[in-house]
């Protein structure tokens, strides 16, 4: 296996990954819950979106990286 394949796959599974958690992300919006200050509730919800977003961009980091690298031709094949 060359280099070039396993960028690959990592660029494709990282494709894939990052489709699941923006997929996964809650809607910004608070709808009704918003209005009594219901949405500061429950602070582990806070927790979870908080490493959910730090996934996401560190994924999303990932997946441009090696699409800028792969499409350059950077690497020899």
């Amino acid at each position: 296996m060359t280099l070039v394949t396993l960028l690959r796959i990592i660029w494709i599974t990282s494709a894939a990954l990052l489709t699941v958690l923006v997929l996964l992300h809650s809607p910004k919006g608070d709808g009704l819950a918003g209005i009594g200050g219901q949405a500061q509730l429950f602070s582990s919800a806070k927790s979870a979106e908080k490493t959910l977003n730090q996934v996401t961009w560190t994924l999303s980091s990932v997946f441009v990286g090696l699409a800028v690298i792969l499409s350059a031709g950077w690497l020899a094949r």
